[in-house]
């Protein structure tokens, strides 16, 4: 892992490949190894970018709460510091917070985005307090207990049974999430705005992709729009971490999306 310092805190991520730049952020209590199993196939046709989010991995975790904007300044800094003036950003739930959140302020960076397992819709009044609750039982009781509880809601039941391993190892890198920053990012996206308008507004191709069995994000919540520069998926059998779950279902359907987006922007 590299590090980087943005807006005061350092900023560890991992760059892999050459080539047309992808950059993937990963969801909640997660690091930039929830795309272990996606990298090694995007990085054979492209440059891969993945940093531990503020408060994650190995990243720094002041004190929060945070922003989303903030956290998506984090990512614009990166993409400063490594001198990269354009890319395809995607996001896995609370990534997909925060690539809408710079897709909204940084459009000229982009040459695509997407949301994976997330939504444009911002918390219900029953999610909100639900963030608090969280952040009460983290602050209590530290993040492993919450870790051990939150992990096998985020999968499909089916995987849980036949492939307890692959939670064990959400589980080993939630694990590794700073508490304070667990607590700052939860309060993060408690206070996040509707932004569905960022996508029904934009004419970057953007990709959404649902797991079938998602039982935190339904597709429904994903598929916000239905426009022509808008490519939606659906990742079947899959619940909220297909990047676990089918890894490489969602990277060859992140490849085609990243070869349609080159395509585009080369002719216009």
């Amino acid at each position: 892992m590299e590090r980087v310092r943005c807006d005061g805190s350092n900023i560890c991520y991992s760059d892999q490949g050459k080539g047309e730049v992808i950059v993937l952020l990963h969801g909640f209590c997660g690091s930039a190894e929830y795309w272990e199993k996606v990298i090694p196939i995007l990085s054979s046709d492209y440059r891969v970018i993945a940093p531990d989010l503020r408060g994650h991995g190995a990243s720094e975790a002041p004190l929060g709460p945070y922003t989303i904007e903030q956290m998506a300044d984090d990512v614009l800094g990166l993409l400063d510091t490594l001198e990269i003036s354009e890319c395809t950003m995607l996001g896995h739930s609370l990534g997909g917070y925060i690539t809408l959140s710079f897709a909204q302020r940084y459009a000229s960076r982009l040459k695509g985005f997407g949301l994976i397992h997330s939504t444009a819709y911002p918390d219900s009044e029953e999610a909100r307090e639900n963030r608090l609750k969280s952040v009460s039982r983290i602050q209590n009781e530290g993040i492993t207990p919450f870790v051990d509880s939150f992990v096998p809601a985020i999968f499909a039941k089916a995987t849980a049974s036949a492939s307890p391993q692959l939670l064990e190892r959400a589980k080993e890198i939630g694990y590794k999430t700073p508490p304070q920053g667990a607590a700052g990012a939860a309060l993060a996206m408690r206070e996040r705005p509707d932004r569905r308008d960022v996508i029904t507004a934009t004419t970057l191709p953007v990709l959404l992709v649902a797991g079938e069995q998602d039982g935190l994000i339904p597709a429904e919540r994903t598929f916000t729009s239905d426009k022509p520069n808008i490519t939606q998926a659906t990742i079947s059998g899959a619940g909220h971490m297909s990047l676990f779950e089918a890894p490489e279902r969602l990277a060859e359907v992140i490849k085609e999306f990243a070869q349609a987006t080159v395509s585009i922007n080369s002719h216009s």
